[in-house]
C-alpha cells in the first residue's frame, strides 16, 4: 500500500537575516494529515521563524515547504487557503464586531458567506454572546478566542497555533483543546508550539525538537518518551545522611540536600536494571527506609536533556 502524501513537506529549509543571524539551518520535516504536531524549544529556538515560513509571512533563504500539495512560495494563494493561523500576538481589528470580523475573514480566502459555519465556530468557542460586541471590549482570553475563530473561518486543513495558551486562562485552555480534538476528527492538521510541556504531553501524537534553528529530534511521543525516559528510584530514609555510604559509592546514587532521600536513577528498558543489587547493598548496609518509589521521567525532563547536551 502506497504511502500517503504528508499534507505538509519542508525541505532544506533555512534562514539567514540580513544582520547575519542565522534562524534555521537545513530543516527537513513532513507532517501527516490529521495529526497534532507539537514543535518544543526555548524562546529564540526557530519555533516562530519555521511558522512563519510555512504559512507564507517570511520567506526563506533557501529551501521549499509545500502545504497539501501546493508550493508555498510560487503558489502562495492554494498553499494560503489551505492553512490556519493563531499567531502569538493579539493583533485585531479593534472596533470591529466578533461577527463581522470572523465574517470578513473568510472572505479574504475567497470562501463565499456561511453564517451556520461562523455561527457554529463562535458557539464553539464560547463567544456567540459576544457576537456583537466590539473586539475592544473583549478580555485578552476572549480576544484569543476571537483569533481561533478567524483562522479557523475559512475552514483550513492545516492550523497552526503559535504558543496559543500563553497567558490564558484555564477555561479557554480547555476549550481550545476540546476543539483541537474535534477538529482533528475531522481531518484537519493542527500544529502547536508551546512554552507548556504538559500540553504537548497530553495532546501531541509526534514532537519535534528545535534548538538554535535546529530540528535536534522528530519522533512519536510515546517512543520519545520510551527511548529518553529514564526512571528513577527513590528510598526516603528513617534517619537523614550526610553523605553516600561507602558500600554503595558504586550505584550513582544521589543524595538529597536535605540527606532524607537516596535516589538510583536507570534506564526503564533493560533487563538489567541494577535494582536487586542495589537493594542488597542498602540491606548489607544497614540503612533503614521508609518508602521506596519510583517515578518514570516526564517529557519536560527529556526535553531539558535533550537542549542541554545540544543533541
Amino acid at each position: 500500500m502506497r504511502a500517503m502524501q504528508p499534507i505538509i513537506s519542508i525541505a532544506g529549509i533555512s534562514k539567514t537575516y540580513k544582520s547575519g543571524k542565522t534562524a534555521l539551518k537545513a530543516i527537513d520535516l513532513d507532517i501527516r494529515k490529521s495529526e497534532i504536531f507539537a514543535l518544543l524549544g526555548p524562546n529564540g529556538a526557530g519555533k516562530t521563524t519555521l511558522i512563519s515560513i510555512i504559512c507564507g509571512l517570511v520567506n526563506p533563504s533557501s529551501g521549499t515547504v509545500r502545504a497539501d500539495g501546493h508550493d508555498i512560495v510560487r503558489d502562495y494563494r492554494a498553499a494560503r487557503a489551505k492553512i490556519g493561523l493563531v499567531p502569538q500576538e493579539l493583533t485585531t481589528d479593534a472596533f470591529e464586531t466578533v461577527w463581522s470580523t470572523t465574517s470578513f475573514s473568510r472572505g479574504l480566502f475567497g470562501r463565499p458567506p456561511d453564517a451556520a459555519h461562523i455561527e457554529k465556530l463562535l458557539r464553539a468557542l464560547s463567544l456567540w454572546d459576544k457576537k456583537d460586541s466590539q473586539i475592544v471590549t473583549l478580555s485578552g482570553g476572549m480576544k484569543r478566542r476571537v483569533m481561533i475563530a478567524k483562522a479557523l473561518s475559512h475552514e483550513p486543513q492545516i492550523l497552526f497555533l503559535d504558543e496559543p495558551t500563553a497567558g490564558v486562562d484555564v477555561e479557554l485552555r480547555r476549550d481550545m483543546w476540546g476543539l483541537v480534538r474535534d477538529l482533528r476528527a475531522q481531518g484537519v492538521t493542527i500544529i502547536l508550539t508551546t512554552h507548556y510541556i504538559e500540553e504537548a504531553e497530553e495532546m501531541a501524537d509526534r514532537i519535534g525538537v528545535i534548538n538554535n534553528g535546529e530540528l535536534i529530534v522528530v519522533e512519536e511521543k510515546r517512543e520519545l518518551m520510551r527511548k529518553l525516559g529514564k526512571k528513577q528510584l527513590t528510598l526516603h530514609l528513617q534517619n537523614p545522611l550526610r553523605e553516600v555510604p561507602a558500600l554503595l559509592a558504586g550505584h550513582g546514587l544521589a543524595l538529597s540536600a536535605d540527606g532524607q532521600e537516596l535516589v538510583y536513577t536507570y534506564d526503564g528498558n533493560r533487563s538489567d536494571t541494577g535494582i536487586p543489587a542495589l537493594l542488597a547493598d542498602v540491606n548489607r548496609s544497614g540503612l533503614a527506609f521508609n518508602d521506596l518509589r519510583t517515578a518514570q521521567s516526564s517529557l519536560e525532563d527529556i526535553f531539558v536533556d535533550l537542549v542541554r547536551n545540544g543533541r
